[in-house]
């Protein structure tokens, strides 16, 4: 009887246990999402005029002698004080920057620069995209493609979905050794299905539609299954080059 009941109170505690790190689980992924909640959406504007202005400051103030360093300064503050003047009449340039995965991850963010800069600029303004991207998925990198009206800077890399995403601005600006091209579309998936009929081991897939699935990682691949993603990648391709 007093086994019976030690092992009752010992499933009690696994119980208990899991519950605890279910419960703890939960609690941490709430808390995850509120926090990635909370800082969605920021936009974070630095004046890149003034970080340089602040650069040569630094440089000067090591090189000036106090006299000469103030007299500087003063003549900063009042050059400062008259752009901001010019500022309301002159154009502004936006420089943005897209550092592209293979999912196009950052241009949900895109979206958000993008529109709120259409909130506040004016005729003549300029917008700059620091484009770089080795590419990745079709149908993100077209997402993103579709938010540019503007000048793509290449600095280092711009290929395949990068590339495609920079052809749409009005004007592309690439670095004289930026990697810009890669025109092209690939799909590679490896193929287990020899491995486990060697293992007498059966991969069933059940679909609806003819071409719900054109090639799998288990099953056997059909010449039909191969020749319609071939003609898929063909029409992407031409999509891409249109």
């Amino acid at each position: 009887m007093n086994g019976l009941a030690a092992q009752y109170a010992l499933f009690v505690a696994e119980i208990a246990t899991v519950v605890l790190a279910v419960i703890g689980l939960v609690a941490g992924l709430v808390a995850l999402s509120r926090r990635k909640a909370k800082h969605a959406g920021q936009i974070e504007v630095t004046d890149v005029n003034r970080q340089f202005d602040a650069a040569a400051d630094r440089i000067q103030a090591a090189q000036l002698p106090k006299k000469s360093l103030k007299m500087l300064h003063r003549q900063r503050k009042a050059e400062r004080k008259a752009q901001q003047k010019r500022a309301e009449a002159e154009p502004c340039s936006y420089l943005l920057d897209f550092k592209g995965d293979i999912r196009a991850s950052a241009s949900t963010a895109l979206r958000e620069e993008i529109s709120a800069i259409l909130h506040v600029a004016k005729a003549g303004d300029a917008v700059l995209l620091r484009l770089e991207s080795r590419g990745g998925m079709v149908n993100r990198y077209g997402l993103a493609a579709a938010q540019l009206p503007l000048t793509v800077m290449v600095d280092t890399v711009a290929a395949s979905g990068g590339y495609l995403m920079a052809a749409v601005a009005d004007r592309i600006v690439a670095s004289p050794f930026a990697l810009v091209g890669s025109i092209g579309v690939i799909a590679q998936i490896p193929n287990l299905h020899r491995w486990l009929q060697a293992r007498d081991i059966d991969w069933k897939q059940f679909t609806a539609g003819q071409f719900k699935r054109t090639v799998t990682l288990f099953g056997e691949n059909t010449e039909t299954g191969r020749a319609k993603l071939r003609e898929e990648q063909e029409e992407i391709h031409a999509q891409f080059r249109d």
